[in-house]
């Protein structure tokens, strides 16, 4: 029964006060011993919960899914294997697995709430696994979103050819490795919000993304926030929340 069903009953005079409040401290949370599941996470803060799928059994995830069966986005799973996906994909038929971004959704995506898109570009092709879980997780949410490749300033004259598809963007996810210096180069030619992501691309002095890290948190250029190294995911929610206001 969800919220509003009780509620109307409390309304009806169907339902006392107290049962009311037990079944609805029931509709917040799934306790499934391993897993104590957030069903109430959609309606405080508009997206639902996401299953982070490293470290957790195929058993796990499913369980967790079906839990969540009645949110009405679809369930998203990030960090996700290719075996893990096909030992889970016999009890989730529906399920749909993006491998570029190592996700996976359950429900289909839904139609973006508004025009405004948000733009995700890459410094180079060894960055788009981060960028993909970026855009993924952006579509799930709800948003339009654009792709611009391998743009780096190894080759800077590609990234001019891209200027107006991402000064169009609502919000700007950079993803960069190696050094990071895009997201430096795309803060200064924009006016709008940009989310840089570093990732752990690189030679041995990029130390696992570190490099890059520092010097995007060392920006000149104004407007840039920074999430951890590699975080697609987390660079993607904040830009929903902004593409959405």
């Amino acid at each position: 029964m969800t919220t509003t069903e009780i509620l109307q009953r409390v309304a009806a005079g169907q339902l006392s006060a107290e049962a009311a409040a037990t079944q609805l401290e029931k509709t917040q949370t799934a306790d499934l011993g391993f897993a104590n599941v957030d069903l109430s996470r959609q309606r405080r803060n508009g997206f639902p919960e996401v299953i982070y799928g490293a470290g957790k059994t195929a058993t796990q995830i499913v369980g967790i899914i079906k839990a969540m069966g009645t949110q009405p986005l679809p369930v998203l799973t990030t960090r996700l294997t290719q075996e893990k996906y096909a030992a889970l994909q016999p009890a989730l038929p529906n399920a749909v697995y993006h491998a570029a971004a190592r996700c996976m959704t359950v429900g289909p995506v839904p139609t973006p709430k508004t025009a405004d898109y948000i733009a995700v570009v890459t410094a180079g092709t060894s960055d788009q696994p981060v960028a993909e879980e970026a855009a993924v997780t952006a579509e799930a949410f709800g948003n339009r979103v654009e792709r611009v490749y391998d743009v780096g300033v190894a080759g800077i004259h590609r990234l001019f050819a891209k200027l107006d598809v991402i000064r169009g963007a609502k919000v700007v996810i950079v993803i960069a490795g190696m050094e990071g210096a895009l997201a430096s180069v795309v803060g200064g030619l924009i006016d709008k919000p940009l989310i840089a992501v570093p990732t752990s691309i690189g030679y041995g002095t990029n130390f696992q993304g570190m490099t890059a890290l520092l010097t995007m948190l060392n920006s000149c250029a104004s407007g840039i926030t920074v999430v951890n190294i590699d975080n697609g995911f987390g660079a993607a929610y904040s830009a929903s929340q902004i593409n959405q206001l």
